[in-house]
């Protein structure tokens, strides 16, 4: 039950921090404004959805596997972020 009420509350949490990125996305004025937005709501709604799964899993092996999952997600935002506004600001 309770397991059950925390990945409720980490998945709407999750959803909550994507809209609140979208919406960084479409207002904020330049792309540096923009690429920061997303990449924190990015790294946190996923550290959210991560934690909301968590308790659902069978076995640790799985525990495992979303947290790498998770890891490799956030080294690959990082690095995208990173590239994106090198080339904007050599433009």
């Amino acid at each position: 039950m309770i397991a059950n009420l925390f990945t409720v509350v980490m998945l709407s949490l999750g959803c909550l921090f994507f809209i609140a990125g979208t919406l960084g996305l479409f207002r904020f004025p330049d792309i540096f404004c923009r690429l920061h937005a997303l990449t924190k709501s990015d790294n946190l709604r996923l550290g959210l959805i991560t934690l909301g799964l968590l308790p659902k899993v069978n076995s640790v092996s799985m525990g495992i596997k979303v947290i790498l999952v998770w890891t490799l997600l956030l080294l690959t935002s990082a690095t995208s972020c990173h590239l994106v506004a090198r080339h904007e600001r050599k433009r």
